[in-house]
């Protein structure tokens, strides 16, 4: 493991066992939020499109905006919460969540409403790296952090999968419920978050890289907003090319800023580590494939196999029943045994068996027999592979550099949905001709294969075969046995 300026050196003793899981409770309620805003949208998306008489562009941007909002972000709410103070931080941006979220209950106009997703994906861009961190500092790095971050992990997942069911509950009653639903758990969360242990501003460099948060910002939010666009302009057309090399241009500046100045919003000195910089790249294709695999097959299920939108939901409960369980009960400890390298390329070589058995579906493919086995392969590979490049990730990286990393980390996930999912729909759209039957799905579903063998070989060879265990030192595992004994008892 390669120490970033200077490890971690959270004193667990400042908290008992108890704080520690009621903190972490209540920072897991922030990803929980942030998942659940992704996926409450789906089923309700008709619903609003008839209700507001909205165009096929304005509703992809209520789905689009969020996510814009959210990876332009990242980067500067983690350094924000690094020199602020992480709970302070955190606390703000869920203020500017709740008050999005019950303005977006409210308002009728089209362009308004989209304007409170971005804000809203803003503002997760601030809670997620600052939830992170409060995490990673607050629990000590070894099991102990492992174990908190694979519980962080499952609640992402059981938000998403939470948030596709909930989703059509609620446009049952009123589609405008999936709007002020996020904001009331976002009010108890607010509530509960000065329960949180409380960490000062930094002193001493801890001025705001204006021109790196400039550039970084304009730059990603660029990015995404082209990959989103691509399929509808055109991969060749002079707005995805445009939109693109401009997002390249900005972000070769906030390079280029960033190797001159004093305090740079991202320190390149991170990127030294081979785990940290090996774990963003796994992160962007893992995400490529998985959330590319989810948009095709839910166009598959309902296309080919007319399921409804409800219907393809309960379908694919049983991905996010399964992340949550092996996120929670296998991936820490997997990694305390075996490491990160050992996990990540088990996890990347079950979730592309997964998806490419969806090589052989047809206009008549069962679900128990032809849909739910992928959908159970990718779920334990999901659950095994997201905390382990959380955890490998944040793995030796200084205290006040954690918010960065963790920023780093989620926006390389972000990245990595907006291309997988540009790209599936490019392949979805150069093969889907008129007598293509289901074939151009099963081109998309290899793509999407692909996308997780590049993540298997990324990982298998960019992590060291010992660089998460020795995150799980016998001195560290000693010192985190309250905590994993209290865990194991729940």
């Amino acid at each position: 493991m390669t120490t970033i300026d200077r490890v971690s050196t959270a004193d667990p003793g400042e908290l008992s066992d108890s704080r520690k899981r009621l903190a972490l409770l209540i920072l897991c309620g922030a990803v929980f939020l942030d998942a659940l805003d992704i996926s409450l949208l789906g089923v309700s998306l008709p619903s609003i499109k008839t209700g507001l008489g909205l165009s096929d562009g304005s509703l992809q941007w209520l789905v689009s905006g969020y996510t814009v909002g959210y990876g332009g972000f990242l980067l500067l709410g983690g350094r924000v919460a690094d020199i602020w103070g992480r709970r302070r931080t955190f606390m703000a941006a869920t203020v500017v969540f709740i008050v999005a979220s019950l303005l977006g209950g409210i308002l009728t106009a089209g362009g308004l409403l989209i304007a409170t997703r971005v804000l809203k994906g803003i503002a997760a861009g601030f809670t997620a790296p600052a939830a992170m961190s409060l995490i990673t500092t607050t629990f000590r790095e070894g099991d102990e952090r492992n174990r908190a971050l694979g519980v962080f992990a499952m609640t992402g997942a059981g938000g998403y999968s939470f948030g596709l069911v909930l989703s059509g509950v609620l446009t049952e009653i009123d589609w405008r419920l999936v709007f002020f639903a996020p904001g009331v758990i976002a009010i108890a969360v607010l509530l509960a978050s000065p329960l949180i242990k409380a960490d000062g501003p930094r002193t001493g460099g801890s001025k705001i890289d204006a021109a790196g948060a400039l550039t970084v910002t304009l730059g990603v939010m660029l990015l995404v907003y082209g990959l989103v666009q691509a399929p509808a302009w055109g991969w060749a057309s002079a707005g995805t090319i445009g939109t693109l090399a401009g997002a390249v241009a900005l972000l070769v500046a906030f390079v280029a800023i960033e190797a001159r100045h004093r305090s740079p919003l991202v320190p390149l000195s991170l990127f030294r580590s081979r785990s940290l910089s090996t774990a963003n790249l796994v992160s962007v294709v893992w995400a490529g494939s998985t959330i590319g695999w989810q948009f095709v097959a839910t166009l598959y299920l309902q296309e080919t196999l007319h399921y409804s939108a409800l219907t393809t939901a309960f379908a694919f409960l049983p991905l996010g029943v399964i992340i949550v369980a092996v996120a929670k009960f296998a991936a820490g400890p997997l990694v305390g045994r075996w490491g990160t390298r050992a996990v990540v390329t088990i996890g990347m070589l079950i979730q592309a068996t997964g998806v490419l058995l969806y090589l052989g579906v047809g206009v008549g493919s069962g679900y128990t027999t032809a849909i739910l086995p992928g959908i159970i392969l990718h779920g334990i590979g999901n659950g095994l592979v997201y905390p382990t490049v959380n955890i490998a990730g944040v793995s030796g990286v200084a205290d006040e550099r954690q918010g960065v990393a963790a920023g780093l980390i989620t926006a390389s996930y972000q990245v990595g949905a907006g291309v997988g999912v540009a790209v599936l729909a490019a392949v979805l759209t150069a093969t889907g001709g008129a007598d293509a039957g289901v074939a151009h799905f099963r081109w998309a579903f290899l793509v999407a294969g692909l996308f997780s063998v590049a993540g298997l070989l990324v990982g298998f060879f960019g992590l060291r075969p010992t660089a998460a265990a020795a995150v799980a030192a016998p001195a560290e595992r000693a010192a985190s046995r309250p905590l994993s004994e209290a865990a194991a008892e729940r």
